[in-house]
């Protein structure tokens, strides 16, 4: 069911003004065929029928919420996000839940709990040294004890007005909020699921995929049109889940001069820049449908943070048949190209619609973006039939 253009466009510009209240009006949103009550998120073509550039909500919709909670993706949802982010890591009890890091003390409020106070360590994790609190030490009941706050809270002031209003949630309550509002909506709620350190896990014996996997097989989101994208910055964690599951799959793409963890483990001497060559993505296009690159890899940033010029990227991994979902699209100064800031406030919004549409305009297939709001209201121009040529 798709909604006409300006009427969209009306309600849209005025979302993140709304953005305290749920906007249920734009959950008709633009996917095609709606599933059945009990297919699981089934029906359509496939993600080959989503809107194109398709909105990913980024952690949900975390520039108004903190993120990977109910609440984050529920207004996502709400907002009109095309697709929905979870990334995910254990419980010392081997459950999935949704965090962006295993190391929790800046995303929950762990340090308030004395009784943890002798949980937090410090940790090699992919090669880095962190010190705080880890998901892999605590059991989902101790784990649900904890209440979600804001990341940022420096950047996203606005949001610590929500920390302490959600609970971490577990990937399976994910799926089930998925089903439920993809039958209210009689619409499919997609979603855009990663694996986070899938090596450094099953060295500790928690290994993500096969968990993951049997998650899916249960919810009916496993198959080859579900509703659902896999990604990882691990490339051989994607070739495992290619072996379980059906489920598209993306491989996502640091800085050029960085390597794979996996590769770091395997001696494998390829970087991110042998990737993106023809030679990469042919390799990539073996077991995986698109890639996931960081918006430098298709136009870099010069030493001032001003825009260069476009990288063959698009083209190259589209004549390999591999779509593109970039990261991170935000509205705040920080986040933006120089040349799109506005004042000298960092937590300022710059022109985010000029730097969404300079992305749009190298042809890449959706977007992540912490604000799916002004991510929709920039793609509607880009949408065939509303006026861009792509």
């Amino acid at each position: 069911m798709t909604q006409g253009g300006a009427a969209r466009r009306t309600v849209l510009g005025a979302a993140v003004l709304a953005a305290g209240t749920s906007i249920t009006a734009l959950g008709a949103g633009t996917a095609s065929a709606a599933p059945a009550a009990s297919d699981g998120g089934h029906g359509g073509g496939g993600y080959r029928d989503l809107p194109v550039p398709t909105v990913i909500g980024h952690r949900g919709a975390s520039g108004y919420r903190p993120e990977h909670t109910l609440g984050s993706y529920q207004l996502a949802l709400d907002l009109g996000a095309d697709v929905i982010e979870q990334d995910l890591v254990p419980t010392k009890d081997g459950h999935l839940v949704c965090r962006h890091e295993n190391e929790i003390g800046g995303t929950t409020d762990v340090a308030d709990h004395p009784g943890f106070a002798a949980r937090r360590t410090t940790k090699s994790v992919d090669g880095v040294s962190v010190t705080g609190w880890f998901t892999e030490d605590f059991t989902l009941a101790e784990l649900k004890t904890l209440r979600a706050k804001e990341r940022i809270p420096a950047v996203r002031q606005r949001n610590t007005l929500y920390d302490g209003r959600w609970a971490v949630p577990t990937f399976e309550e994910v799926l089930r909020w998925a089903n439920r509002e993809s039958r209210r909506r009689d619409k499919q709620v997609w979603l855009h699921v990663e694996t986070k350190h899938p090596t450094y896990f099953r060295a500790l014996g928690l290994g993500l995929e096969e968990p993951l996997a049997r998650l899916l097989r249960r919810y009916g989101r496993d198959g080859r049109d579900a509703a659902l994208f896999l990604q990882s910055f691990e490339p051989s964690s994607i070739q495992r889940l290619s072996r379980l599951v059906s489920a598209p799959r993306v491989v996502l793409l640091s800085a050029a001069n960085t390597r794979p963890w996996d590769f770091e483990v395997a001696k494998d001497p390829r970087t991110v820049a042998d990737l993106v060559k023809p030679e990469g993505l042919k390799w990539i296009a073996g077991f995986a449908q698109g890639i996931g690159p960081t918006l430098d890899l298709v136009i870099p940033r010069d030493a001032a943070g001003k825009l260069g010029a476009p990288t063959t990227l698009v083209k190259d991994a589209h004549a390999r048949g591999l779509l593109l979902h970039p990261y991170t699209a935000r509205n705040e100064n920080s986040f933006l190209p120089a040349e799109y800031r506005k004042g000298t406030d960092p937590a300022a919004y710059g022109d985010a619609f000029g730097a969404f549409a300079k992305y749009f305009e190298q042809g890449i297939d959706g977007i992540f973006t912490d604000n799916p709001d002004t991510g929709l209201l920039a793609a509607e121009a880009f949408r065939p039939g509303r006026g861009v040529n792509r």
